[in-house]
């Protein structure tokens, strides 16, 4: 999941069905809350990737949309099954990343499970997807699905507070054989939202607590684009 560097290993980013390595200025730190210790990074993303993650995700939505409800239905219930049969990992990076203990893990896992075999079906187009670190992979799993089920395609920008779970779920649509640009991963900050909303998505979804919503919200605003906040 990870590349070498000095320090803490930095998680990369998920560009059309690969690992997308990026050369940054800045990055954050990964900090375990129970320990303290920083176990991970993420580069602190800004326009050019964003470019990149919101133009594979454009070229591979006529596509993925073309493939059909049931079609898609199985893509996302595969993910669902391979995410179950890898929830002790998932788990492990929630407590790692998060500090939730053993349950609140494991509860965080079955409820993104239990949305990817949701049948609800959203909107299409192509959207970002902005979490914060409350619920990183039931929030993720939550606003992606049904857009995926309708024949959307996305870039996701996890908190950089809680990145691990997000980016595993990436390498997991890979092994479930998912078509390249339709789960797509960017890391970041404030940067990373305004490049994305500067790329030409369709909408930007915030899914998290409200006060850094309204933050989002506010950038979707001021460059033009529709916005849409899920509380976590």
């Amino acid at each position: 999941m990870e590349f070498s560097a000095e320090g803490p290993k930095a998680i990369p980013l998920w560009i059309n069905g690969h690992a997308y390595l990026t050369v940054t200025d800045a990055f954050f730190d990964v900090t375990n809350p129970a320990t303290g210790e920083a176990i991970r990074r993420v580069p602190l993303c800004g326009a050019s990737e964003a470019t990149e993650a919101v133009g594979a995700a454009q070229v591979a939505q006529p596509a993925w949309a073309m493939m059909g409800l049931p079609a898609r239905r199985i893509c996302l219930a595969s993910l669902g099954d391979a995410l179950d049969r890898y929830s002790g990992h998932f788990a492990k990076l929630l407590m790692q990343d998060c500090g939730f203990d053993e349950a609140r893990a494991a509860a965080e896992v079955a409820a993104a499970v239990a949305a990817l075999h949701d049948s609800a079906v959203g909107q299409t187009g192509v959207f970002a997807l902005v979490l914060d670190a409350s619920r990183p992979l039931a929030g993720l799993a939550e606003a992606i699905a049904p857009a995926l089920m309708a024949g959307a395609t996305v870039v996701v920008k996890p908190s950089p507070k809680a990145p691990s779970a997000a980016y595993a779920l990436c390498e997991l649509s890979a092994r479930a054989e998912w078509p390249g640009g339709v789960l797509n991963l960017m890391q970041g900050d404030t940067a990373a939202i305004e490049g994305l909303c500067a790329a030409g998505i369709d909408r930007l979804v915030y899914s998290g607590q409200p006060a850094l919503g309204v933050q989002v919200g506010a950038i979707a605003e001021a460059a033009g684009v529709a916005f849409e906040m899920k509380a976590a």
